[in-house]
């Protein structure tokens, strides 16, 4: 049942692709415009990972100034207190430095970290949006390219159809007339017939006297 559904789910994704690809096919432009938009939300991802990563680092900056702070006092206090011999706020005050050194000695560490990755991510963000500008630069030449070949064929096309037409308009003429000619010359020919045989008789007869 699993092969089933693993072979439904292949020939669905399948279909859709070819259906992706046609669209692409016929008009490329269109898809560019769909990748563009997808590389502008990934470099707008890689945007707010940046603003989250300052928070970080501003966040392990304050608590390691902090920790660094407060170990800094309760050491200042366990000198003050040792030299009162009072033993047990000695205690006390070097146990909270130490807690307090521990807490800063990570955050300075976390910090560290934080800056680097924050380092890395801002080179990616940097170089993302170069690519992407690159990518809208060519998406600009692309369209001015095709709006060129495409205002080229229709020009050719416009051309083309104006260069025929008077000619298929005058051969259309040219047929009408001559047939026109035609009509005209039989009508003239069958008006004219009967003069021009009356005239031939009496040219006969006239020459039949003469003899």
């Amino acid at each position: 049942m699993a092969n089933i559904f693993t072979r439904i789910k292949n020939a669905v994704e399948a279909d859709l692709h070819d259906v992706l690809d046609k669209k692409e096919q016929k008009n490329p432009i269109k898809a560019l415009n769909q990748y563009l938009r997808q590389a502008e939300q990934e470099t707008e991802k890689v945007r707010r990972l940046i603003d989250r990563q300052y928070k970080l680092k501003e966040e392990f900056t304050k608590e390691f100034e902090k920790a660094s702070h407060f170990a800094e006092k309760r050491l200042n206090q366990a000198k003050i207190a040792e030299k009162a011999n009072e033993v047990e706020m000695f205690e006390f005050a070097m146990k909270e430095h130490e807690e307090y050194k521990n807490r800063a000695d990570r955050m300075e560490v976390s910090r560290n970290e934080a800056t680097e990755q924050l380092d890395k991510l801002e080179q990616k963000y940097e170089e993302m949006k170069h690519r992407l500008k690159d990518m809208h630069l060519r998406r600009m030449d692309l369209m001015g390219r095709e709006n060129i070949a495409h205002a080229n064929h229709q020009i050719n096309k416009v051309m083309q159809h104006s260069a025929e037409q008077p000619y298929s308009r005058f051969s259309e003429m040219e047929r009408y007339i001559e047939g026109l000619e035609y009509k005209v010359n039989q009508s003239y020919f069958r008006s004219t017939f009967d003069g021009k045989i009356d005239k031939l008789e009496k040219e006969l007869k006239e020459k039949e006297m003469e003899i």
